[in-house]
This record gives C-alpha cells, sequence and structure tokens, in this order.
C-alpha cells in the first residue's frame, strides 16, 4: 500500500477547515474527557460509601465501558467515513448526556453497568478516535499540528474536571454531581458539534466511493503489516499505561513516601505534554517507521529505568516515560494515515484503535496482577519493558509504521 502523506491528492482533497473546527473539537474533548472519564475517579469513594458496592465492582462497570467503546469504535469509524463527524459526534453527545443521567439515577448494580454501557457507546463517537477521524479527513497533510492541538487540549481535562468535580462533590452527593455534569456536558458539546463541525466532508461523497472505500479497508485490515503493527501497538499501550498508572505503588514500595510518588505521577502526566510538543518536530524529521520503534524503544528504555531506579531520580525518568506516553498517543492517531493513506480512514483507524483501547482499560488492574504474578513491581516493570521493546523491534522488522 503506497503512503499518501503529504501528496498533491491528498492536499486537493483536504483543503483547510475553518478554524472554529479545531476551537471547537478543543473544548468538547476538554468537556468529553472530564466528565465521561476522569469525573470517575473522583466520585469513587463517595459512590461506593453510598452504595455499598465495592471499589472493584464499580470499576468493573467503568471498564466494560471503555470495552464497549473500543468494539463500538469498529462501526462509528465507518459511520464518519460515510456521514462525516459532524452527525456523528454531535449523537455522541445526546447519547453522552444521556449516559450520565443514568449513572446518576441507576438504582442498582445491573442497572450501573448498563449506564456505562451506554456511556461507552458514547465516547466511542466523542473522544479521540472520532475526533483524529475528523481531523486526519479535513486537515489531510496538515492533521500532525491539529491532533497535536486536540490531545493537547485533551490534557487538561483532568486538570479542570477533577477539581471541579471534587468541588461539586462538596456541596452534591454522588449522584447531584453527576446530574451537574450531565448539564456540562450537554451545554458544551452538543451545541459546539453541531456548529463548528460543519465543513463539506467529501469522503462519503463520490460516485462509487462506498465500494471502493470498503475494498481498501478490507485489503488494509487483512494484510500482514497491518496485523503486525496492531499487534504491537497493542503491546505497547499495555506495556506504557500499565507502568504509568502504577507508578505511585511502584515507587511506594521501593521506599518513596506517598507525597512524592504523587509528585512524580503528576510529572508525569506534564511529561505527556512536553512529548506531544515535540512530536511534530519528530514527525517532520523521520519516516513513520523508524519513529514509531524510536518512541516503543524510548517508551521501553524508561519503564526498565523505572523498575530498578531508586529516589529521587526516578521523579526525572518518570517525566521521560510520560514524555514517551504523549509521543505515543500521537503515534496512535498518526501511524495509519502515514501508511496507508486517509481512504476509508475511519473504518481502517476504528479497527486499529479497538485492541489497543481495551489494552489501555485492562492496563491499570492487568499490571498491578503482573505485580502479584511476578512477585514485585520492580519485576513486572520489566517484563512491561520487554514487552514494549518487542513491540518495537516487530515494528522495525516489518517496517510499518
Amino acid at each position: 500500500m503506497p503512503q499518501e502523506t503529504g501528496t498533491a491528492v491528498e492536499r486537493a482533497t483536504a483543503p483547510r477547515p475553518p478554524r472554529r473546527v479545531l476551537i471547537g473539537l478543543c473544548a468538547t474533548e476538554i468537556t468529553s474527557w472530564g466528565v465521561l472519564y476522569y469525573a470517575f475517579p473522583v466520585t469513587l469513594s463517595s459512590l461506593t460509601r453510598d452504595t455499598g458496592w465495592s471499589t472493584a465492582t464499580a470499576m468493573a462497570a467503568f471498564s466494560a465501558g471503555a470495552v464497549v467503546s473500543a468494539l463500538a469504535g469498529i462501526l462509528v469509524g465507518r459511520l464518519i467515513d460515510a456521514r462525516g463527524p459532524r452527525p456523528v459526534m454531535t449523537t455522541g453527545s445526546v447519547v453522552g448526556v444521556a449516559a450520565v443521567v443514568a449513572i446518576a439515577a441507576a438504582p442498582s448494580l445491573p442497572l450501573f453497568f448498563a449506564a456505562w454501557v451506554l456511556a461507552g457507546l458514547a465516547q466511542s463517537a466523542v473522544l479521540y478516535q472520532p475526533a483524529f477521524t475528523a481531523l486526519t479527513g479535513w486537515y489531510g497533510p496538515d492533521r500532525v499540528r491539529a491532533l497535536t492541538a486536540v490531545t493537547l487540549a485533551g490534557g487538561f481535562a483532568s486538570t479542570v474536571f477533577a477539581p471541579l468535580t471534587a468541588l461539586l462533590l462538596d456541596h452534591l452527593t454522588w449522584r447531584g454531581t453527576y446530574l451537574a455534569l450531565a448539564v456540562i456536558l450537554g451545554v458544551v458539546t452538543v451545541p459546539l458539534h453541531a456548529l463548528c463541525l460543519t465543513p463539506p466532508w467529501r469522503h462519503g461523497r463520490t460516485r462509487g466511493a462506498p465500494y471502493e472505500r470498503d475494498a481498501h479497508a478490507r485489503a488494509v485490515v487483512r494484510s500482514r503489516p497491518f496485523a503486525v503493527l496492531t499487534a504491537a501497538m497493542t503491546c505497547a499501550a499495555f506495556g506504557c499505561y500499565a507502568a504509568t498508572v502504577n507508578l505511585v505503588p511502584l515507587l511506594t514500595s521501593g521506599g518513596m513516601g506517598t507525597h512524592l510518588a504523587a509528585v512524580a505521577l503528576g510529572l508525569c502526566g506534564a511529561g505527556q505534554v512536553l512529548g506531544r510538543l515535540g512530536y511534530p518536530r519528530l514527525a517532520a524529521r523521520t519516516a513513520p517507521p523508524g519513529r514509531a520503534a524510536a518512541i516503543l524503544t524510548a517508551g521501553a528504555v524508561t519503564v526498565a529505568v523505572l523498575g530498578v531506579l531508586r529516589g529521587p531520580g526516578a521523579v526525572v525518568v518518570a517525566v521521560l516515560a510520560g514524555a514517551a506516553r504523549g509521543m505515543f498517543t500521537l503515534l496512535q492517531a498518526t501511524t495509519i494515515a502515514d501508511r496507508w493513506g486517509t481512504r476509508a480512514f475511519g473504518h481502517v483507524n476504528g479497527v486499529f484503535t479497538a485492541p489497543i483501547t481495551v489494552a489501555i482499560a485492562l492496563a491499570p488492574g492487568g499490571g498491578a496482577l503482573l505485580a502479584r504474578l511476578t512477585g514485585g513491581y520492580p519485576v513486572s516493570y520489566c517484563v512491561l519493558a520487554a514487552l514494549t521493546f518487542a513491540a518495537a523491534v516487530a515494528i522495525r522488522q516489518t517496517g510499518t509504521s
């Protein structure tokens, strides 16, 4: 499959959209991530105290939503290819509001799980993947800058909504907090998706396009390079995310105080911002296969060093690990278009992203389980590093990106 990045054809079919597209998506990603993802950890203790459900059970409902989001993302990608981002993401916002209301009102555990399944459907239509598909289609060869801007904005979701959710909890119950968040989600995202995502969507309207688009997508997703790339990125996602999410227990098990370990985790988040800021320059100077292998290798090295390093130096390495993870997010957003072009991007990227999203959803619990099976976090981090490095080698050897 030839690469189409930056070709004359791509430039002709992807005129630069109005600025309101990027501004609108930045605002909706902050809000959607904040309400549908980052609010849950903040409300968790209040929720379990009120309902009597265990933390593990409540987390299972949340994780079920993430798995549903991954699976539904395949269909969402195809719908965006055919109909454009505006109807899909606007509908996703409406479903998200209904899901948050259902979470707040759930009177029993089965209905709480059902509400998170509905939230997972909404996540598949409003979080990064549909936004990536929209920006890739509209910005074409200039997509890296647009994708960087949206992921940088999304990185502030926890900064905004974690304290906002805590403030709401000071005055409301967890159910009341979720109802307030539902209002915020609806007021911000529904009109912005409906009014800002208005540029023409040419990808689904060319004569004969549905057949050609589906044939191209089938050829890509059935190819060996695509299978290797997907498997490698899935393994790397599990390794990098399990390492960063479990950073505090790793550092405290090595004798570091909880407060300093929390600072390290926060600086890991700051490192993600630095990594995303640096990605466009890296993308401009490297070929896709080498770029992917380099990012995954950097992730593997930092995870391995975290596993064996003790003391304040681990804080510095945590920043570097965060930078690798921040670059990984943009690598995930760009690697399909870099390798196979933007035709049928929503469909192909949906298939590519589904197992990666599942791996990320399983990473927190999977990392903790791996630590128990290997006898501690230091050994488990070495295993995670080896898994990530193997993914880098696989990508390098197959020449995929």
